[in-house]
């Protein structure tokens, strides 16, 4: 591939903005005049993927990357024998083992694995070998166990080590026996394994125990100890060679925690990363360092969920943006990341009528709504937008919808049904929808209403299955998405989401994180098969999410966590600005992740 320099020179070039930039490039501004340089952001995260046909843990897993692995074995409440192999976008049920059982040895690849011990009633030394297409039990271990790591390239080349009960026992496989080789310096069970060969792996965690952090280097002829963990644990999976890896998942006991927690190893120290979208133990893993795959295991319930791991790739990025007046929260907010109207809202001074237009740089206060309020929706662009419901002065709710052309505001026809927090889904300012919400107090007072406007009057439509409020809204009034929020539960919403067909709401995948739910900010532009959600659930809720159709993947987080925040824009650019506490930034989110640096200034 032809480097920038090779395509487009080394010239300093003049441009106004940003238009025709691409990464690497180092430009004028014309329009700021100001040096400018565009680079990539690059980061690692998981991913949710399609859920394993069925849902187990103790299970066994090999492959080669986060498009290519085996699930096999496990207990789904009784021991079994189910195998599965993924590629890179579903499940498929292949051939089973020929003996049922938990908490056993995987290795190899999704063509070429081995199933090495385990637990039926009793402790097992079987060992089965799979070509792709079926499994054929060869030589057994030389001890019985389970419960323990393993390392190997396919089922030729094998090893694995520790187990239940706890032990240091070592065994290596040449394709047709085992052998004992070197114990590990620490007995343990439980233990995370990581590693492509019979002569260079690496052991993890587990439990002696209590839960360990202990990490141990093979060399084909012996261990030794390395640095640990950062967060001892059992019970998780691994994925990756003695020299680049990732541990993620497990537990500890008393107390016993499950963790989402990740941590990449360089073949020197544990890095932490960023977690696992769903915490969870007794999972099992494949793939590498840099491209692994985390699929099934214990929140609890017992899951089927899959996690793809991408690490050192382009990800969406979140960067600066230009501040506004007057910081405030439970505000409006619709347009584009580059025009944006930013409305009502509340702040230790009361509540607030204030309008704040945003042209892609800065913002500026045009003229203020009618009627002062907060937790209000709105939608549409900076030229003709609509704004309805809230809580006004004194605290009520309220019905009242305002028109925006581009300069004033106009009171037109009122909600039926008069409430706050509310959620709105719409494009425009003659097609909308206005979805659950709450009267005061709101924290007892829900309700699943749901109303079109068509630009002139509201008519009640399908409810929401889950009555909620302060929840997120995207899409347009014939093909929208809500999700988070706050339900009667005690729990709140769980993160449940809800997609709407224009006549009915289907609930569908749930948030990854469900407690940011309560009060996040959306790309209200989405659509519902690309939306983007962000911050929530108190002043250091940072987390971002993303939504393809089907599932929710986390993003990289904000700079500054926020809830009853606003945003505007699509899932790939997105604004995000307002919320407690107060602050008067504003960040913007590129879904490519090429992010723009200011290098200097005409003032320098």
């Amino acid at each position: 591939m032809a480097t920038y320099k090779e395509s487009v020179g080394t010239a300093v070039r003049d441009i106004a903005g940003e238009d025709g930039v691409v990464k690497g490039q180092l430009w004028y501004d014309t329009n700021a005049n100001e040096y400018k340089y565009s680079r990539q952001f690059a980061g690692s995260a998981w991913s949710t993927q399609a859920a394993m046909n069925t849902a187990r843990r103790h299970h066994a897993g090999a492959g080669a990357s986060n498009t290519s692995a085996l699930a096999f074995a496990g207990t789904t409440g009784s021991v079994s024998k189910l195998n599965e192999s993924w590629d890179g976008s579903a499940w498929t049920e292949v051939g089973d083992l020929n003996t049922a059982r938990q908490n056993l040895f995987g290795s190899g690849t999704q063509t070429s694995a081995l199933g090495t011990g385990g637990y039926i009633t009793a402790n097992s030394a079987l060992n089965e070998s799979w070509n792709g297409s079926a499994w054929t039990e060869v030589a057994d271990l030389n001890t019985a166990r389970g419960y323990g790591g393993a390392a190997g390239t396919d089922n030729t080349n094998g090893l694995v080590f520790g187990g239940n009960p706890s032990t240091a026992i070592t065994e290596s496989w040449n394709g047709s026996s085992w052998t004992e080789v070197a114990d590990l310096n620490t007995g343990r069970q439980y233990v995370m394994g990581a590693g492509k060969s019979n002569t260079a792996a690496l052991a993890f965690g587990g439990e002696t125990p209590p839960h360990t952090a202990k990490t141990e280097n093979w060399n084909g002829t012996a261990w030794t100890a390395v640095a640990e963990l950062n967060t001892a644990r059992f019970f998780g999976g691994g994925a990756g060679t003695n020299t680049d890896s990732i541990a993620f998942g497990g537990r500890t006991d008393s107390p016993s925690v499950v963790y989402g927690r990740t941590e990449s190893w360089n073949g020197t120290l544990w890095t932490e990363e960023n977690d696992l979208a769903t915490s969870r133990s007794e999972l099992s893993g494949a793939g590498t360092g840099t491209s692994g795959l985390a699929f099934g295991g214990q929140v609890p319930p017992v899951t089927g969920v899959t996690e793809a791991w991408n690490a050192n790739a382009a990800v969406g990025a979140w960067a600066s943006g230009g501040a506004f007046s007057t910081g405030r929260g439970d505000s409006a907010g619709f347009g584009t990341q580059t025009a944006a109207l930013f409305v009502g809202g509340t702040n230790p001074g009361g509540f607030k009528a204030l309008t704040e237009l945003y042209n892609g740089s800065a913002w500026a206060e045009v003229n203020d709504l009618n009627t002062a309020r907060q937790a209000l929706a709105g939608t549409g662009t900076t030229d003709a937008g609509l704004v309805f419901g809230g809580q006004s002065t004194p605290p009520a709710a309220t019905g009242i919808t305002e028109s925006w052309n581009g300069y004033t505001w106009t009171e037109v026809a009122d909600l039926n049904t008069a409430r706050q927090s509310l959620g709105k889904v719409g494009h425009t300012n003659t097609a909308a929808l206005a979805v659950a919400g709450g009267t005061p107090p709101v924290t007892t007072n829900l309700n699943a209403n749901n109303e079109s406007w068509n630009g002139s009057s509201w008519t009640e439509v399908g409810d929401v299955n889950t009555a909620r409020r302060s929840h997120a809204g995207i899409g347009t009034s014939t093909a929208g998405i809500i999700t988070g929020g706050v339900a009667a539960n005690p729990e709140g919403t769980g993160g449940r989401t809800e997609l709407w067909n224009g006549s009915a709401w289907t609930e569908v995948n749930d948030l990854n994180t469900p407690s940011m739910g309560n009060g996040l900010g959306e790309s209200g532009q989405g659509t519902s098969t690309a939306a983007l959600v962000f911050g929530g659930s108190g002043p250091t809720r940072k987390e971002t999410e993303s939504w393809n159709g089907t599932n929710w993947s986390n993003e990289n987080s904000m700079s500054t966590g926020r809830i009853g925040t606003s945003g505007s824009g699509t899932q790939t650019l997105a604004l995000n600005f307002a919320g407690e506490p107060f602050a008067v930034s504003t960040e913007e989110w590129n879904g490519t992740g090429l992010v723009t640096t200011t290098v200097t200034t005409t003032s320098d």
